[in-house]
């Protein structure tokens, strides 16, 4: 049952969001790689994505960090190459440089101004790269309400790693009890759960919860469902 129809209160001081596919529509890029593509757009930007997180988690295991922007475009070339397109270096540069201006879901304005008009200190913990994260909070105009973008490059390591969440507590210098965390990645959230996180988690499809043994605390529709759950 998503958390709008749930009286349960989670007393917070502060909430992490994940950004990509959270805060921000990684298939927002679709229209482009059509553009660029036709007839393979939607395909690339689907393939583009998976070998994104997948590349995440090997480099994570192999112990060979390499940062979300440079992983990114690694990602983007297998899946042109994979699907046999001419991945020009105009092209690449113009995919590559769509990530940094990603839409933002509807809910996400609203549900943020929200949650800051409560009292809460908000932050984005994110696999993305510093330089990404910042362009993509100003173009989608959620500056204003963000108190601290944490990335994964402090840690030179991936989610769901623990150190990675680690960094929210540390970061704002409050009780990881005090702090939940928000995720439309299902495995984002487990790893969140696992760490000692408050997790929730935003449905925004029809994915399947993971089994991992630390699920969300509760289920969301969207970040404007929030303010009732956290405001206690």
């Amino acid at each position: 049952m998503f958390g709008r129809f749930c009286r349960t209160i989670f007393p917070m001081k502060a909430l992490g969001f994940d950004a990509y596919g959270t805060l921000f529509d990684v298939f927002s890029v679709n229209s482009l790689c059509e553009e660029l593509f036709p007839g393979h757009g939607s395909e690339l930007a689907q393939i583009w994505r998976r070998k994104q997180l997948e590349y995440s988690w090997l480099r994570s295991l192999m112990g060979r960090y390499r940062d979300f922007w440079s992983l990114t475009e690694d990602a983007l070339v297998y899946s042109a190459n994979s699907l046999k397109l001419d991945l020009t270096p105009k092209k690449r540069d113009q995919l590559m440089e769509s990530y940094l201006h990603l839409a933002a879901f509807s809910d996400v304005k609203p549900g943020l101004r929200a949650l800051k008009q409560i009292g809460l200190r908000l932050s984005i913990l994110s696999n993305g790269e510093p330089k990404m994260l910042n362009a993509a909070v100003q173009s989608a105009g959620i500056g204003n309400l963000i108190d601290a973008i944490v990335s994964v490059d402090s840690v030179k390591i991936f989610k769901p790693s623990p150190p990675v969440y680690d960094q929210l507590a540390s970061e704002l210098k409050i009780d990881r009890a005090e702090i939940g965390f928000v995720s439309a990645n299902n495995w984002d959230v487990n790893g969140a759960s696992s760490a000692g996180l408050t997790a929730f988690w935003i449905r925004r499809s029809n994915e399947i919860p993971e089994e991992l043994g630390y699920a969300a605390t509760r289920v969301i529709g969207a970040v404007t469902d929030l303010p009732t759950l956290v405001s206690g």
